[in-house]
């Protein structure tokens, strides 16, 4: 059966955070794939997301499978984990993303994007990480409208700061996250006339994220999930900080933030486009 839906991206769209009965994840992508249709399961879905994917995985490695399926919708959530390495460039994310988006769309596929939030912003990492999540929400907005794509504005949703809608390891949803974030995207399509089911239920199937939850992740999982970002994520951060503290001491901290509009830019301006340069938008 030809997938109707396909799901490109990194782990917030493989599904973690939204566990289900026997091991595995759910995720809004399964809960969205559910809702499109009149009946659950008329639009089969293939997740092709896996955790720790960058932009360039997904362009790279997701894509050609993706193409090849043909499928009606197709998801492209992708750019949180690029925020996290050193090697960080807006220029490659930016190719990455225009590339899947245009590849997709050139072969009528619907695409859903998002702007996504700050990685940081739950874990209190350093600031130049939301520096770098605009920079990217900015390519997604401009990517998006360049291609007419389903767009949701995720990044500042009020359920974004709700420290129910994040699962215990405060980076990915929760059930709950999971489910509003499938219900968003439903309202999206059904605006457009491209939804045909009943919205995504709200109602959890688990029980929501606790600080006793929380503490007993830590314990367990949370050690070894900090000792592997202690390892490939930590001296970047640490060399960001290093970065930010020295423009904050001489007053010069627009400096970095001028330096980012200008590279984020100057990426969009790069992007082939027929009749003219990129535009940005959002």
């Amino acid at each position: 059966m030809t997938p109707g839906f396909v799901a490109l991206g990194d782990s917030l769209t493989e599904g973690l955070g939204d566990p289900v009965a026997g091991g595995g994840w759910r995720g809004w992508a399964v809960l969205l794939a559910d809702a499109l249709g009149p009946r659950p399961g008329d639009v089969p879905l293939v997740n092709l997301a896996r955790s720790g994917a960058l932009a360039a995985d997904v362009a790279d490695e997701q894509l050609p499978q993706a193409r090849a399926l043909a499928p009606r919708f197709a998801s492209v959530l992708v750019g949180a984990n690029d925020t996290l390495r050193a090697a960080f460039a807006i220029d490659r994310v930016a190719a990455a993303l225009d590339q899947a988006h245009g590849t997709l769309s050139a072969g009528g596929t619907v695409v859903l994007t998002a702007c996504l939030p700050d990685p940081g912003r739950m874990l209190a990492l350093p600031a130049p990480l939301a520096r770098r999540m605009r920079a990217v929400n900015t390519v997604v907005h401009a990517v998006s409208a360049r291609y007419g794509g389903v767009h949701l504005h995720l990044a500042d949703h009020p359920w974004v700061g709700e420290r129910t809608t994040w699962s215990v390891d405060r980076l990915h949803p929760s059930e709950r996250g999971h489910r509003l974030l499938a219900r968003g995207f439903h309202t999206a399509l059904a605006a457009r006339g491209l939804a045909c089911g009943p919205p995504p239920p709200l109602t959890l199937d688990g029980p929501a994220p606790t600080r006793t939850g929380s503490l007993v992740w830590m314990a367990t999982r949370g050690t070894r999930w900090v000792a592997d970002r202690c390892t490939d994520l930590l001296p970047g951060l640490l060399a960001l900080a290093a970065r930010e503290c020295r423009y904050g001491v001489a007053g010069s901290g627009r400096l970095l933030d001028a330096a980012a509009e200008r590279a984020t830019r100057s990426a969009l301006a790069a992007l082939s486009e027929p009749g003219g340069a990129a535009t940005m938008a959002g």
